[in-house]
């Protein structure tokens, strides 16, 4: 069969004509009424695209025996560890599923060489439910005799707090919902805590109404959640001027006789930050004094003792590292401790007992760097193989040494223990010998872009290569909030590059692989350069022999949904075949969503007139144009994605249906019980990225289709 066919053709969506002026523009919606996803219509049209992208996924001959070996690459890896948290008397705290399980269990131990013990199994509820689960976030109590943690189910990321009596391995109390995100922190003593907690929706109010004043509440351990007792946030502490979509947190460390309030609006890091008396909690005299707002351009803050360390891209485009004296909180007097070598981003900080350990980006690599006491340059550690490495939390400073992770382009994950400049395994990840991987080559690369700036980007292929554009080559990016694409192993990426595949990771503007002018090059009204870099970027592949315009794909998820949207219905000559990952889509209409509307720093709003004409711009599904020949493209998206709604990809898949000339296929692989990827099993993960990739090969002549 041929590639531009499968099955019977997928249900046609209704057009349904709405036209809104905005700033004098006038923008059609053909398919506003997909903005009501639970209407029966749309159910049984999503029904309809789901069942066929499915039945023509399981047509494609190479399908099956690829999922069964990225499953294969991904078990041979051994257990996979993360998110590890070190408290003070050696308990370690972290995720771990085990190879050949499908979740992430909440596990201990007390030393590097303890016994584990299970915490959380989120398969418990799976089981009982028949629903996938999965733990969003842990946070230990100080002393260890408690664990808050969040659960939520089917990818929705809807979790409710429960607090875990660690010693009898008993809840207490009841959950406590609309607790999202890991916005729990305990007070000193460990026999209460602080969390932020959404509004109870009310019948019939917008969506975007969802992230609105937001409340941050105390509570001891073993009340029940009526007796929270609000303590911070827009309708809390008036008096502030916080905003409506300030997100709020108040965190502790012990020792410190302060506490810090800090807002975001839950996308930029930048937002307020305020001090107070620990003491004075809960009482009618707290005063809150303000340290910084957003124009001071704080991104990440660290309490140890009177001290109050922040990192700031504020008169520091790469970042730098200040230190507060809290009895006299005024910014102005804060002193740099820590800056980035020249050529480097400093894009995060950890406190150890006594020395800043900083994490510092050398493009895709990420370095670690330690800062004594009086010294603002820094030393530097040799790593023990080149890649990303991430520090692991100490939040309460109890350590001298750190734990840190590093993985690589074709090196597994280890972990750590950093003394001084000195790392010596921690014995926490035992890697197996993976058997036959390629041997892969690792390549990075920069490229002018249309007005002359230098795009860095690095290719992985099998060594050999013959650059005779006949090689499947997938273009990757995401390239928003100041996010990089960053060196890490991935057993799936081993699986394409098997099939002879180039994978190309490109840091556009966008990203935060330069600092913030790199990110800024690729804000709002200077979005477009991101695709315009991806566009530049297609062009050298094709130019430079590893692909051809047979052979090219691009991809991006979520936010960089943008980057392959505009970049494929801005040069669609040049590619094949392209995966819109849970992408945003609707740049126009997105804010009317829950998530949306904490996206509008980053992207701008429809009501500004400024700002109108770059989401306008940057909005796929507008861009799209009748009778163009687009490749072939495959949306992926989980029905119950809370952070870029199903519909965005709904949209855009009836109206490239409607648009293309080119007879291509256009799929919306739907999966009813995940979201926005988060919380996702490795049997669903596993499943998804053989339909990619399967999809992709057919596009590009290298597999058939079953008979």
């Amino acid at each position: 069969m041929s590639v531009t066919s499968a099955s019977a053709a997928p249900p046609i969506a209704a057009v349904k004509d709405v036209s809104d002026t905005l700033h004098g523009v006038v923008v059609k919606d053909p398919y506003r009424y997909f903005e009501n996803v639970k209407s029966p219509e749309v159910q049984t049209w999503l029904k309809g695209q789901g069942d066929d992208a499915r039945e023509t996924l399981d047509k494609i001959a190479i399908r099956d025996s690829l999922e069964k070996r990225i499953t294969e690459l991904t078990d041979a890896t051994g257990d996979s560890i993360r998110e590890i948290v070190r408290m003070p008397g050696d308990r370690l705290y972290y995720m771990k599923r085990t190879k050949g399980e499908r979740q992430f269990k909440l596990v201990m131990r007390v030393g590097l060489k303890g016994a584990e013990r299970v915490l959380v199994d989120a398969e418990v509820a799976a089981k009982r439910t028949g629903v996938p689960h999965a733990i969003n976030y842990f946070v230990p109590s100080w002393d260890g005799k408690y664990l808050a943690y969040g659960m939520s189910a089917g990818g929705s990321e809807d979790a409710s707090l429960y607090v875990l009596d660690v010693k009898r391995g008993k809840t207490i109390g009841a959950p406590i919902p609309r607790v999202y995100g890991p916005v729990v922190n305990w007070l000193p003593d460990s026999r209460s805590f602080t969390f932020n907690q959404l509004k109870l929706a009310t019948k019939g109010e917008p969506e975007s109404e969802a992230y609105l004043d937001t409340k941050v509440l105390w509570l001891k351990v073993g009340d029940p959640d009526s007796k929270a007792k609000p303590v911070f946030g827009p309708t809390v502490t008036k008096n502030l001027g916080l905003a409506r979509l300030d997100v709020g947190v108040v965190f502790f460390a012990p020792g410190s006789p302060w506490m810090i309030a800090r807002t975001t609006d839950t996308t930029l890091q930048e937002g307020f930050l305020f001090v107070a008396p620990v003491a004075d909690l809960g009482k009618p005299s707290l005063t809150w004094k303000k340290i910084s707002a957003f124009a001071d351009g704080v991104t990440d803050a660290e309490l140890r003792g009177n001290d109050l360390f922040l990192l700031t891209h504020a008169n520091a485009p790469r970042n730098k590292v200040l230190k507060l004296d809290l009895h006299k909180p005024d910014l102005s007097l804060a002193v740099q401790v820590a800056t980035a070598p020249k050529d480097t981003v400093l894009q995060g900080f950890q406190l150890s007992r006594d020395a800043i350990i900083a994490s510092v980006r050398e493009g895709t690599q990420v370095v670690l760097r330690r800062y004594k006491a009086g010294d603002v340059a820094g030393e530097a550690i040799t790593m023990p193989f080149k890649g990303a490495a991430e520090t692991h939390a100490d939040p309460a400073h109890a350590y001298s040494d750190v734990l840190y992770t590093l993985s690589g382009w074709t090196e597994l994950p280890r972990t750590f223990l950093l003394a001084g400049i000195t790392s010596t395994d921690s014995g926490l990840l035992v890697n197996p010998k993976m058997q036959n991987l390629p041997d892969v080559e690792v390549v990075d690369v920069t490229l002018p872009s249309y007005d002359g700036a230098m795009v860095p980007m690095t290719l992985l292929y099998k060594k050999g290569l013959k650059r005779d554009g006949t090689n499947p080559t997938l273009l990757n990016a995401y390239a928003a909030y100041g996010f990089s694409e960053t060196a890490r192993f991935s057993a799936t990426n081993m699986a394409w590059i098997e099939q002879g595949g180039v994978l190309a990771f490109a840091n556009v503007r966008g990203s935060g692989v330069y600092g913030e002018d790199w990110y800024h090059g690729g804000f709002k009204a200077t979005k477009s350069n991101t695709w315009k870099d991806g566009v530049a970027c297609a062009k050298y592949l094709i130019a430079e022999g590893y692909a051809s315009p047979k052979t090219l794909a691009a991809s991006g998820g979520s936010a960089g949904g943008i980057f392959v949207g505009r970049t494929i219905t801005t040069a669609p000559e040049l590619f094949a075949a392209a995966i819109f990952n849970v992408g945003v889509m609707d740049a126009v209409r997105a804010e009317e969503s829950a998530n949306g509307i904490t996206n509008i720093s980053e992207f701008g709003s429809v009501k500004n007139a400024a700002e109108f004409p770059a989401l306008l711009d940057m909005s796929t599904y507008h861009q799209i144009k009748d009778g163009v020949a687009y490749p072939a493209v495959m949306l992926v998206h989980g029905v119950n994605d809370p952070r870029v709604d199903v519909w965005h990809s709904a949209k855009a898949a009836a109206r490239l249906q409607a648009a293309t000339s080119s007879g291509k296929p256009v799929l919306l692989r739907l999966d009813m019980q995940a979201g926005h990827g988060i919380g996702s099993t490795a049997t669903q993960r596993n499943a998804m990225s053989a339909d990619i990739f399967s999809f992709l090969l057919w596009q590009m002549g290298k597999t058939e289709l079953k008979k």
